[in-house]
């Protein structure tokens, strides 16, 4: 039987007495389908099949992966400011030996290693010295910041030549599996990976409780500093994966680009927490954020307002979803 239905007395069909603690978790779907039918009615290229794929190709997968990296340090009880450090420095080694002639796996596994750097950094600085996880990441990003203006002459972009590309590196940007682009379904693969991996395994719910209930793992023998470490060194290698698709999809390396991504990683990490009843981080939670607020970009852009209006629009719409649903929940 449902958990939202209780029996009733003398056999009578069961009751629904729960539906308004169910209430406060519909918010975000709520709000998702009505912006989706919204923007199907004031613009008419907005269904256009063309446009739905572009929003999931285009604003939805790369944003989905650094939101995934952000989801995983709030869930070990922080936050990564330097989420897109990491996708730069993945961006900038992965570019880097591509140019030099290097085959693009030997590249991307540069890459892969140049964004665990950063997430490793972060877990030393957080679970051994003892920084605040905003102080430590906060910090990162400013040196990972310097550090791309001194590889790059005060922040000269990296180009690739427009020919001589090698073929494995198109298909990262631009190639398909079964259909669906590359960067869509990376994204898809790692949300669902990720989801699981968090729910079912023992280390999953190991950093969920260590982000909960700190103190109490800490007593309770959980290696907490080892713990948070790999959480973080995680995060980082998520934001590597996106760094590595961006500069295939773009074919150029821009120093810092990467933060680009992260106030959107936040807010779609933090609107997805309503979709959980303990309001904790969660996967669906934050992949429904991210399609929230790519349907909202594309259709606010379609509706002919300008990038100033579209974050207004974007925050009001945070405030809205995050309202009703911790109103709803008192």
């Amino acid at each position: 039987m449902s958990e939202f239905a209780t029996v009733s007395p003398a056999g009578s069909p069961p009751r629904i007495r729960n539906f308004p603690s169910l209430a406060p978790r519909l918010a975000l779907p709520l709000a998702t389908i009505a912006v989706f039918a919204a923007f199907s009615v004031v613009s008419p290229a907005f269904l256009v099949p063309t446009n739905v794929l572009s929003i999931l190709t285009n604003n939805f997968a790369l944003q989905a992966i650094i939101a995934l990296a952000m989801t995983l340090a709030v869930t070990s009880g922080g936050i990564d400011l330097s989420v897109g450090t990491a996708v730069d420095f993945a961006s900038f080694a992965f570019v880097t030996l591509v140019l030099a002639g290097q085959p693009v796996p030997v590249a991307a596994v540069a890459g892969l290693g140049a964004g665990l750097v950063v997430g490793l950094f972060n877990g030393f600085l957080i679970a051994v010295i003892g920084i605040s996880p905003f102080l430590a990441t906060l910090g990162t990003l400013f040196i990972g910041r310097s550090i791309q203006q001194q590889l790059t002459n005060g922040g000269n972009p990296v180009y690739l030549p427009q020919t001589g590309i090698p073929d494995a590196f198109r298909f990262l940007g631009h190639g398909s599996l079964f259909g669906v682009p590359v960067t869509l379904a990376v994204a898809v693969l790692l949300l669902a990976l990720f989801g699981l991996y968090l729910g079912r395994s023992s280390f999953g719910r190991t950093i969920i409780a260590i982000g909960t209930q700190p103190v109490v793992s800490r007593f309770s023998g959980l290696r907490v500093a080892r713990t948070v470490t790999i959480a973080y060194g995680l995060a980082a290698l998520v934001a590597a994966i996106a760094g590595i698709l961006l500069t295939a999809t773009v074919s150029v390396y821009i120093p810092n680009s990467g933060n680009a991504f992260l106030l959107n990683a936040i807010g779609a990490t933090f609107i997805g927490t309503t979709l959980s009843p303990l309001r904790r981080p969660n996967i669906p939670g934050t992949a429904l954020g991210v399609l929230l607020l790519a349907i909202v970009a594309n259709g606010l852009l379609l509706s002919g307002l300008n990038f100033y209006w579209q974050q207004v629009g974007t925050g009001l719409l945070i405030f809205a979803v995050l309202a009703f649903s911790f109103l709803r929940g008192r």
